[in-house]
């Protein structure tokens, strides 16, 4: 069965923004499926404009400041 975007609902969604980069904290379902956690990353552009990109490795600063956005999804899964 094809992935189907409509079937994907967002429950939760929190975000942190640091220099240069912003990194969400968000719980999806699909298809009334188990709720999931999913972390992302996008960074900006010269001109200002987000872009997609892996999450890879954090800093110590952006796991401390999201900590709290994964603890209270968490919560809520």
């Amino acid at each position: 069965m094809p992935y189907d975007a409509t079937l994907d609902k967002q429950v939760f969604s929190k975000s942190w923004e640091g220099e240069g980069t912003k990194i969400s904290v968000s719980i999806y379902s699909y298809n009334g499926g188990i709720n999931k956690l999913q972390i992302s990353r996008e960074n900006f552009t010269a001109d200002g404009e987000p872009r997609f990109a892996k999450l890879g490795r954090m800093t110590k600063e952006e796991a401390a400041a999201v900590l709290p956005n994964i603890q209270e999804a968490i919560e809520k899964m």
